[in-house]
């Protein structure tokens, strides 16, 4: 499976030859589509066949296999042949709008300095959790500010990779308590926003900070004697 995704964030399309079909999933050679993953939820879309039919993708999910990528088909859908060919479109708004709040919370990452516990990407709307002491205070207002100031700043956003050693040799870059980035494969992929965050992350995102756009810190809950939860949506 070749996963043009992780090469290309703004692939909208691909051609590709339908290895397995049923109606739990369709396995694609290639494909743009993202799964389900890393708090990001997989993208939508659709596989159009040669005869100009079309089968609604209603959601993208890794496989048993490594690397295996199921297309998850709408109810009631005609498996398709494998061997035939198609073009698969991903749900491009929707795509767009993930890309842009997964890059924003990497941008509030930079701004709380404590582990990440949990998080979860929406469609417009985001939230991360932190392990924070008590008597930490978070002020939404302000949060809110240098958020937005951080997003206007015009900061690169580049995927780069990293061997398995340099990152066991750098253990501050991994955030997340809950999930760590997987190894064995002799790279790792990391996000860098330049001069704000780096830190491993497979999902997608935006190429620059500016493509975000205005947010608002909605809520800040308490969820654990030392475990904050700050919500986001866009404006």
């Amino acid at each position: 499976m070749e996963e043009l995704f992780r090469q290309d964030s703004y692939l909208r399309s691909c051609t590709a030859v339908i290895i397995a079909s049923s109606p739990e999933g369709i396995s694609l050679d290639r494909t743009v589509f993202y799964p389900t993953g890393g708090g990001q939820p997989g993208d939508t879309g659709r596989l159009r066949l040669a005869d100009g039919t079309s089968i609604e993708i209603v959601d993208t999910r890794k496989g048993a296999a490594p690397g295996e990528v199921l297309h998850v088909p709408a109810d009631g859908s005609v498996p398709p042949t494998p061997g035939a060919e198609v073009t698969a479109e991903i749900d491009w708004d929707r795509r767009h709008r993930l890309m842009r709040m997964h890059t924003c919370l990497h941008l509030l990452c930079s701004l709380v300095k404590g582990d990440v516990t949990g998080g979860q990407i929406g469609d417009g709307k985001g939230r991360l959790d932190f392990n924070l002491a008590p008597e930490t205070v978070l002020d939404k207002e302000a949060l809110t500010g240098a958020l937005n100031a951080l997003i206007a700043g015009n900061h690169d956003v580049t995927p780069r990779w990293i061997s398995d050693e340099e990152l066991a040799a750098r253990p501050e870059l991994v955030r997340t308590m809950s999930v760590k980035p997987p190894s064995g494969q002799g790279k790792v992929r990391l996000l860098d926003i330049a001069g704000v965050d780096l830190q491993p992350c497979g999902g997608t995102h935006v190429r620059n900070s500016s493509e975000i756009g205005p947010v608002e810190i909605t809520k800040i809950e308490n969820k654990g004697k030392m475990n904050k939860r700050i919500n986001i949506a866009f404006k």
